[in-house]
């Protein structure tokens, strides 16, 4: 019998399609640097943590590359951001409805992105989908990003978790990672290779 009372559920990549290499290629296009993520480094953290505005995070980007307008670097920004199946959105509403497992979402995001799911997904789907969850933990709300131990710590203790009782799905290893050493079990799904409706299938051992 199974032990896990709670799934915490990545987004991106797990739920939402993303193409994580569109970003720095239409940045490429408008004669950014490959090297952006390195140069804008302390903003780009500070916006997935909230802790800087859109505006902000606009305005310093403004600032390092003063001839690209600030809808191009949206559009840039964004252009990760795919499309997300029915059939995922099927699966976690099946699972809500079962009243098995505590559901959480944990995503390390921003506001612009979330605006782009939003316009991607539809009003009504977005809904549907967040409803499915007991809480839905986005990183520029809580103010942290994984894969510090202290979004894990966060999300145990505000919802009086063991971590042994907790599975945690993420696309990256890194996270995964961190998670496991905290005592949590882990799956590390592989976006080309699996799918996250493949749960209860591929993860046998932890079920």
């Amino acid at each position: 019998m199974s032990k896990i009372k709670t799934i915490i559920f990545d987004f991106g990549d797990v739920f939402i399609n993303l193409d994580k290499v569109a970003t720095s290629k239409n940045f490429l296009k408008l004669g950014v640097s490959e090297n952006f993520k390195s140069e804008m480094h302390n903003t780009l953290l500070d916006y997935e943590r909230g802790l800087i505005t859109t505006k902000k995070f606009l305005v310093n980007f403004n600032e390092k590359f003063p001839k690209i307008p600030s809808q191009k670097i949206i559009d840039a920004w964004n252009s990760m951001i795919l499309d997300f199946p029915e059939h995922r959105l099927e699966f976690i509403e099946n699972l809500a409805l079962k009243n098995k497992y505590k559901l959480l979402l944990l995503s390390n995001t921003n506001d612009l992105h979330m605006q782009q799911v939003i316009k991607n997904m539809g009003r009504v789907r977005f809904s549907r989908f967040k409803n499915c969850f007991d809480k839905f933990y986005l990183s520029q709300h809580i103010h942290l990003t994984k894969p510090a131990n202290s979004i894990y710590e966060f999300v145990l203790q505000s919802n009086n978790l063991q971590a042994d009782e907790c599975l945690f799905i993420d696309d990256l290893k890194e996270n995964t990672e961190a998670a496991l050493k905290m005592g949590i079990h882990v799956w590390n799904i592989i976006p080309t290779a699996q799918d996250v409706t493949q749960l209860f299938d591929l993860k046998t051992d932890i079920f």
